[in-house]
């Protein structure tokens, strides 16, 4: 299992997990998962997260992980 710290973000500013761009937390759209929270700036960048997510998941069932 890896441990994982975290900073908590300046003034309430984070980055998107896509393009990195700064936005404030009160803006930012939230993703929880069962071992992470995503934060993306808006609904494109959702998609494109969401969509190479998907990607990958589909890679590992062909290649049995």
């Amino acid at each position: 299992m890896t441990t994982r710290t975290y900073s908590l973000p300046v003034a309430g500013i984070i980055p998107c997990d896509v393009c990195h761009k700064e936005i404030p937390l009160s803006e930012a759209k939230r993703f929880e998962a069962a071992d992470y929270v995503a934060h993306f700036c808006g609904l494109d960048c959702y998609t494109s997260w969401k969509e190479r997510s998907e990607v990958l998941e589909r890679k590992d069932r062909q290649n049995g992980r």
